[in-house]
């Protein structure tokens, strides 16, 4: 074999690495611009017909009409009430979640057998899908041979409607979303508590400070980019809520529980109007967009402060 076949031969492999090394980025790219397009694309079609007037049972009369969808919100009760009870529902969810959240995991925040498994039964209503759970509650809260019905009678609320009642409705989805998604902050308010540095917290029980500052001064600041985490993923969830809200009241009584989700689903399959349910999703968005940057702004100066000290 000539030295020149060599060279040919042994150039080829040196190549096909070569052009590995340059192709791989954009390969592992594909992923990531395929999950860009599946999110664009439903989102750029939300807006098209957000600009239109498009009702299903009158084709006839698609058209633009640019921003009307919007500029009618501003004189729409219906709008500013779906508005008041979305923010009023994800406001009372998360508060609820996030000190009850916090509480179980101080219990459980010693890794002990006991403790690991009590953390474990605890995620089981996670793993339970939110419509299921919805189902569940409805049966235990049927005022005919609900076991919740038959409990809070006991204590003399002989005829406690639960979620068909407008003074109680909130309270009802309320308990629902609080069993289902209590056990997300609490797994991650518990990693945050059993990664926290061990140091200040020896140098406090050395110098007999008393636990409430130790919480105050030192847990809380430390644990604070775990809660703003923990409340920034279920605030945006608990705004977008559907499942539970529409299993159990289809939005009612009456407006009661009219949420964003509810109200535009009525919209589009009840009214058959495309162009403001898509509006309604849009303003949604912008909500969301909204308070995730309020929450990221926050977490992002916690950060700094926390590079700052250290």
């Amino acid at each position: 074999m000539s030295l020149a076949s060599v060279s040919e031969t042994g150039s080829v492999p040196i190549r096909k690495r070569r052009f590995a090394r340059h192709a791989l980025p954009y390969l592992l790219s594909l992923p990531a611009l395929l999950v860009c397009i599946g999110i664009l694309v439903p989102f750029v079609t939300a807006v098209y017909y957000s600009l239109m007037r498009f009702r299903l049972n009158l084709p006839a009369m698609k058209g633009f009409i640019w921003f009307d969808n919007y500029i009618n919100f501003l004189s729409d009760s219906a709008f500013w009430n779906t508005v008041s009870v979305s923010l009023t529902y994800a406001l009372v969810t998360v508060v609820v979640e996030l000190v009850l959240g916090l509480g179980i995991a101080l219990l459980l925040v010693k890794p002990t057998r006991l403790n690991n498994l009590a953390s474990i039964l605890l995620l089981l209503p996670l793993m339970t899908a939110p419509a299921l759970a919805a189902l569940m509650w409805k049966l235990m809260t049927n005022p005919n041979f609900g076991i919740l019905s038959y409990l809070v009678s006991l204590i003399g609320f002989t005829d406690f409607r639960w979620a068909s009642d407008p003074r109680t409705a909130l309270l009802t989805v309320t308990l629902v979303d609080v069993w289902v998604y209590t056990p997300f902050i609490m797994i991650l308010l518990l990693a945050g508590l059993r990664s926290l540095p061990k140091q200040p917290f020896e140098a406090a029980a050395l110098d007999g400070v008393p636990r409430s500052f130790v919480f105050f001064r030192i847990t809380l600041p430390m644990l604070m980019p775990y809660i703003i985490t923990a409340s920034l993923f279920r605030l945006l969830d608990s705004i977008q809520q559907f499942d539970i809200v529409y299993s159990l009241t289809q939005g009612g009584p009456g407006d009661t529980l009219m949420v964003f989700q509810v109200q535009a689903y009525l919209e589009f399959f009840q009214y058959t109007n495309v162009g403001r349910s898509a509006a309604l999703m849009m303003v949604l968005w912008a909500i969301t967009y909204f308070l995730s940057n309020i929450f990221i702004k926050q977490w992002l100066k916690l950060r700094e402060r926390a590079r700052g000290v250290s």
